[in-house]
């Protein structure tokens, strides 16, 4: 009963700004690691950013210094602040999260339906 819902995408121009939101609902224990990956027409699903419950950030080296990921822990919702985009930026961004529910205390991972970010030049 657990629900990711990502929301933000769109169309913009190069060098233009995009946030994404994923909120998580439902039987929700606790999440732990949350996470964006993004598929390119043609490409495979890779990990654009993660963050852990701790805080702890990663980002794939294309998006290093223009992408920044954070969460509200009180809100379950995870955020991509996407600055300076790129054409090749342009995917299909998902949702991710590792989460326990209260029937079941395994992190399992959990994924939105993900929203559109075209970057235009």
């Amino acid at each position: 009963q657990v629900q990711l819902v990502e929301s933000g995408g769109g169309l913009v121009q190069a060098g233009g700004s995009l946030r994404l939101s994923c909120v998580a609902s439902g039987t929700i224990f606790s999440i732990n690691a949350m996470a964006w990956y993004r598929q390119a027409p043609g490409k495979q699903r890779e990990l654009v950013a993660s963050i852990t419950s701790g805080g702890s950030t990663n980002y794939t080296s294309p998006v290093k210094g223009r992408f920044t990921i954070s969460r509200d822990i009180v809100k379950n919702t995870v955020y991509l602040q996407m600055n300076s985009l790129k054409p090749e930026d342009t995917a299909v961004y998902f949702c991710n999260a590792g989460i326990k529910t209260w029937y079941d205390q395994r992190h399992f991972d959990y994924w939105g339906q993900g929203t559109q970010v075209t970057v235009s030049s």
